[in-house]
Order: structure tokens, then sequence, then C-alpha cells
């Protein structure tokens, strides 16, 4: 485990970062006068993940390999990160649904179905704690590991 914990460190920033949009999030209205373009903008937290990753492969790198990495090694690096940020993202659901923005799934339903976007059977289906912490695992492993790979390209230094 002592090779992994600056995996397991930028895992626990991106959970923290990742609350700390759904509080920006939540405040600028996203969650509520401004759902209907919540889907687009949450994408502009993208920089900010390819950032945390670009950091923790370049401290892996300085810290763990003595500044060179092939990249094999960058890619298990951010596979690592993304894996344990996608085992944290259950918990970071629970806070976001639970604590930061308990009225977001009432919200979006009932915009979605108010906007006849979705029947209220799909809506009930989809808007929910439980596949969302689907989506957040799935979203965090798929995604961590297709920016992990390109990244490794970038951050190699043999």
């Amino acid at each position: 485990m002592k090779n992994l914990r600056i995996e397991f460190k930028w895992a626990i920033i991106f959970t923290i970062a990742t609350l700390a949009w759904m509080l920006l999030e939540k405040t600028l209205g996203w969650h509520d006068e401004q759902i209907a373009n919540h889907d687009w903008l949450t994408f502009l937290f993208l920089p900010f993940i390819v950032l945390m990753y670009v950091l923790a492969l370049r401290e892996k790198r300085r810290r763990y390999y003595n500044k060179k990495i092939t990249w094999k090694q960058a890619f298990l690096a951010g596979l690592m990160v993304s894996i344990f940020a996608a085992a944290l993202s259950p918990l970071a659901q629970y806070i976001t649904h639970n604590y930061i923005t308990p009225e977001f799934f009432v919200k979006v339903k009932d915009y979605s179905v108010t906007n006849k976007l979705m029947t209220v059977n799909a809506v009930n289906d989809y808007y929910n704690i439980t596949n969302y912490i689907m989506q957040a695992a799935l979203s965090s492993l798929i995604g961590g590991t297709i920016i992990s790979a390109v990244l490794a390209f970038f951050m190699k230094r043999d």
C-alpha cells in the first residue's frame, strides 16, 4: 500500500474537489433556477479533473520514480487514482445528495416531467441516489482510465 499512497491521496483530493464543485453548482443555482443548463455546465469541471490527474502523475513521476516514468507506469498510476476515486464516489454522492443539495432529485424530476423531457417512470428510474452512485463510480473509472491513457503519453520521461 505504501507505493500507492500518492494515488490514494489524489483520489481523496479528487473527491474533495468534486464535493466543492457540487457546492459551487448549488451556489450558482445550477441545481435550482438554472437546472435546464445543468447537464452542459457540469462539463466545465472536466479541465479540473484533467489538472488533478496531471498533478498526480507528476508527483508520482517525481517522488516515486525519480523523475523518470514510462507510459505503462504513468498509466497504471492514473488507473489506480481512477479506481480509488471510483471507490470513494458513493460517499461523495451520499454527501452531495443528503447535505449539499438534498432537493436536487425533486427539482430535476419536476423540471424533466414539466418540460416533457422524460416520463414519470423514466425520471424515477434515472434520477435517484442508487443510479447516481453507479454512474459516478463508472464515470470515474472509465473517464479516469481514458484520461490516464492519454496523459501517460505526455507525462512519460524515459
